[in-house]
Formats: C-alpha cells, sequence, structure tokens
C-alpha cells in the first residue's frame, strides 16, 4: 500500500486524509506532537508522525497542507527531494513550489471538504508525468479533472473549492427563510438536507436552466420565488464571488 505523508494537519488535511485511509498508508509531519497525536485520532487510524525539523523527504509522495505563507519555512527545514509533491494551498504557484522544494515533480491540487465523504471534486494542474498518480490519489475522494493551466485551477478554486461556504450560505438562508414563515427549525433543515442530497443528482446530469425550467410553471410558487432571488441580486452575488476568490488566489500567488 502506497504511503502518502501530509506535511500539516488542518481542516483541510484532515477531511483529505479521512477519504484516503482506506486506499493509503498515511503518515504526518509537523511541529507539534501533540497535534498530530489530535489529527491521528480525528482521521480513526494509526500513523506514523514526524517532527519537522530535517525530516528527510527522500523517495516520499508530500501532500503539503500548510499555510501558503509557510512553504518557505517548511522547505527550509526538511532534507532532500520529495519523489512527488502534491500542494493543496490556494494561490501558491508551480514555481513557488519547485524552487522552495527543488524539484518539477509538482501538481498543484484544489480538493474540498467533501473530500472527508468521499465526495470531493479535485482540480489539479501540473508534471505530466504525475497525472496519473495524481488522478489516481485524489480519485479516492471523489471525482477529478485535470486542467491544463494554473489560471484555470485558479478559478476553479474560487467555484469548487470555497463553493461548500457560499452553498453552505444558500442552505442557511432557505432554512431560515422557511423557518420565518413558520416552520418549524428542525423541520427546515431536515427539509432543506433532502433537497441539497437530491439535487445534488439531478444536476450531475442536466444543465441547470433545463432544471428551473422543468420547476417553474407559468404564475406559479416557483416563479414567485424565483422572480424574489433575481431581484436579491443572487445571480449577480454569486458571479462576483467567483471573481472575487479568483482575484484572491491571484494575489496570493
Amino acid at each position: 500500500m502506497k504511503t502518502i505523508t501530509f506535511i500539516g494537519y488542518g481542516n483541510m488535511a484532515l477531511s483529505i486524509a479521512k477519504g484516503l485511509k482506506e486506499n493509503y498508508k498515511l503518515e504526518v509531519v509537523g511541529r507539534n506532537l501533540a497535534k498530530m497525536g489530535e489529527f491521528e485520532k480525528e482521521v480513526g487510524i494509526s500513523m506514523q508522525k514526524h517532527l519537522l525539523d530535517e525530516f528527510n523527504v527522500e523517495g516520499k509522495t508530500l501532500l503539503l497542507c500548510v499555510k501558503p505563507a509557510n512553504v518557505d519555512e517548511v522547505a527550509s527545514k526538511i532534507t532532500n527531494k520529495p519523489q512527488a509533491l502534491y500542494s493543496v494551498l490556494a494561490g501558491v504557484t508551480l514555481e513557488k513550489l519547485q524552487t522552495a522544494f527543488q524539484t518539477t515533480n509538482v501538481v498543484r491540487a484544489m480538493p474540498n471538504l467533501a473530500a472527508s465523504v468521499g465526495e470531493s471534486l479535485t482540480t489539479l494542474t501540473g508534471e505530466m508525468s504525475l497525472q496519473k498518480e495524481a488522478l489516481n490519489i485524489f480519485n479516492a475522494i471523489g471525482q477529478t479533472r485535470w486542467l491544463s493551466s494554473q489560471k484555470e485551477i485558479d478559478i476553479a478554486t474560487a467555484l469548487a473549492g470555497s463553493g461548500p461556504a457560499y452553498l453552505a450560505l444558500i442552505a442557511e438562508a432557505l432554512a431560515d427563510g422557511a423557518v420565518k414563515q413558520g416552520l418549524k427549525r428542525d423541520d427546515a433543515m431536515a427539509i432543506m438536507r433532502g433537497l441539497f442530497k437530491g439535487f445534488g443528482e439531478l444536476i450531475a446530469d442536466e444543465h441547470p436552466a433545463l432544471l428551473k425550467d422543468k420547476v417553474m410553471s407559468p404564475g406559479g410558487t416557483t416563479a414567485a420565488g424565483y422572480a424574489a432571488l433575481e431581484n436579491g441580486g443572487v445571480r449577480a452575488g454569486c458571479i462576483d464571488a467567483i471573481e472575487q476568490a479568483y482575484k484572491k488566489a491571484v494575489e496570493l500567488s
């Protein structure tokens, strides 16, 4: 079983590790053994734990999950070159990673929170010789899509990487709207969750506009609610959210 070495143990690392643990042997590298122990416990499997200082990465497949600002510091503490480096850091370019870790075997990946339940949509780009391995690794946590440029993965970061937060806002708002009209909170939350689960299946094979047209009858309840969303600027707000998140990814680079 192939070993994946996590450098970092934050929320994204935890989500990915939970998705990979059935198919890969995992180990973790960091500064704090106690926090690595907590990470191991939350993932739910036994892991080797290593302190970062002078950790030997020779022949290792690394999954970099640290804060973008810490890349140079982390790279300066390890010894030798990894076999492969997969980075999930938003906005950190391939060139930056190649220079810091002194290797061309680098792939940028952008999974999302659904990795923890095996339903991430992970976008990737980078060293073509690693494409097959990269897809195999990240297919273990959901779907994958290889992109042809770093600009595209920065845009995809704004959509798929940040998207769960946008959908969470919409989900919360819809449930709040039902509560405002008199539905019990528990019922509103249960119905909202069922809505999102079913919609995920529908949207997999059909264009959003066609789904909307199937639900919206002339002069009906859906048309009234849809008009309210348009008047509230929901469409423009979503488009602007992607633009602003993309600009932030570029700024981080």
